[in-house]
């Protein structure tokens, strides 16, 4: 199912969806997967995501050059390659804008430290921020590096939010649950603050995720340390595997 033509059916699909969420306005946002080594089909500039058609997609090189399509790669493509640089396992980059997540990071506030267990186990212990940076600044993707060497999603200082994953969908969901936590987050800071989960019980539920969602660095050019978190032994989950493996930790753990 990773076949250009899929890809390309998937975009258009959750490209209209994250415009439909109202996470994106204008021309913002942007999407792209990963067809083959340095190659990549891509959302492009200057279209509003809820407009996204066929005829509209790119393919680019792995240096952000046009191979296919009439129009013009956005700026921020160059994120994306970073991204992909970090970790072989990612097939698919998602930024976008949700109000309340990007609320948290253009007032430089992180979320709190872990503070429900299920999105713990969805996404990793932390949600990490980095400092705003111009698209190609050395500085900001060595700063996603060291942040996608831990987490799937990343708020992106002074910009908005960036998931990563395995296909389309996953970033999609990873989004939506990031969005779903800060607005939670926000309403616990109006009551006095979330509370944190125990310490061995954001270690148990990250094992986790660590589990089912291996991340690889190996691709050729990572800035990250290698094998220290890398399971190879662990089987390849399907999104079903998955969902059946985090119900039966939470209800180990009593969740």
């Amino acid at each position: 199912m990773d076949t250009e033509e899929y890809l390309r059916r998937e975009l258009i699909r959750v490209s209209h969806a994250v415009h439909a969420q109202g996470w994106v306005a204008n021309h913002d946002g942007n999407l792209t997967a990963k067809i083959a080594p340095g190659r990549f089909v891509s959302t492009p500039t200057a279209v509003s995501k809820g407009d996204v058609s066929g005829e509209m997609l790119i393919v680019v090189d792995g240096a952000g050059q046009v191979l296919q399509g009439t129009r013009g790669a956005f700026s921020e493509l160059k994120l994306h390659l970073a991204a992909y640089r970090c970790r072989a396992d990612i097939k698919a980059v998602l930024h976008a804008h949700p109000p309340t997540a990007t609320g948290f990071a253009v007032a430089g506030i992180p979320l709190p430290g872990p503070f429900m267990a299920e999105p713990v186990v969805s996404l990793g212990a932390e949600v990490p921020l980095i400092p705003f940076g111009l698209p190609g600044d050395p500085a900001l993707e060595a700063n996603l590096a060291g942040a996608l060497g831990g987490a799937d999603a990343v708020l992106l200082g002074g910009h908005g939010v960036l998931t990563v994953g395995p296909d389309l969908d996953t970033c999609f969901l990873r989004m939506e649950l990031v969005e779903h936590l800060c607005k939670i987050a926000l309403v616990a800071r109006q009551l006095g603050g979330a509370r944190a989960l125990p310490g061995d019980v954001v270690e148990s539920l990250a094992a986790k995720h660590a589990k089912l969602f291996v991340r690889d660095v190996s691709e050729p050019g990572a800035r990250l340390p290698t094998a220290a978190d890398r399971s190879p032994s662990v089987p390849d989950f399907s999104r079903g595997e998955a969902s059946m493996l985090v119900a039966d930790a939470l209800n180990k753990l009593g969740g």
